[in-house]
């Protein structure tokens, strides 16, 4: 089934951190925002990296993101899916990543798994100029990472390079 989303990325002139996942899950479309499936750990792992509650409206979510100097989208603006599953995906058509790069000075780039990271290098990469370091995604499909390891992951790769 052809997929697109509307919800564009979240981002300001301060941002200098790009979190990039691959696709939003059916779950996400619904809602609106990104990493809405409950058993996702996205949320759960960025408030327990900046030691803060976690973020239940999209107002919080977005507050945790910018308070942090972090801008956060999808590598895909649009493909060919069945229900979220990465593996499904075909026909893939990237975002325009100048809407960001172009208005925050972004620095460093953190894909959210391999798919991202895949169609990061492919696509994306060619216009940034900004290798990615590919984290392990935070999609409750990934049931070999726990939510602490997860955290000390990303811990390390958000705080390690900060400002």
């Amino acid at each position: 089934m052809r997929e697109s989303y509307s919800f564009g990325p979240v981002f300001d002139r301060n941002s200098h951190t790009l979190i990039l996942g691959s696709f939003p899950s059916v779950q996400s479309r619904a809602a609106g925002f990104y990493y809405a499936n409950p058993q996702n750990r996205f949320w759960r792992m960025l408030a327990a990296v900046y030691g803060a509650e976690v973020p239940d409206s999209i107002e919080e979510k977005r507050a945790l993101l910018l308070s942090n100097g972090l801008a956060l989208w999808d590598v895909l603006e649009r493909c060919e899916i069945r229900g979220s599953s990465d593996a499904s995906i075909r026909g893939a058509v990237p975002v325009k990543i100048e809407t960001v790069t172009g208005a925050a000075k972004i620095r460093r780039v953190l894909v959210n798994g391999t798919t991202a990271a895949k169609y990061y290098a492919r696509y994306l990469e060619p216009k940034t100029g900004i290798t990615a370091t590919c984290l392990p995604s935070t999609s409750p499909a990934n049931a070999a990472y726990r939510l602490e390891r997860l955290t000390a992951l990303w811990g390390a790769a958000l705080l390690g390079e900060e400002g």
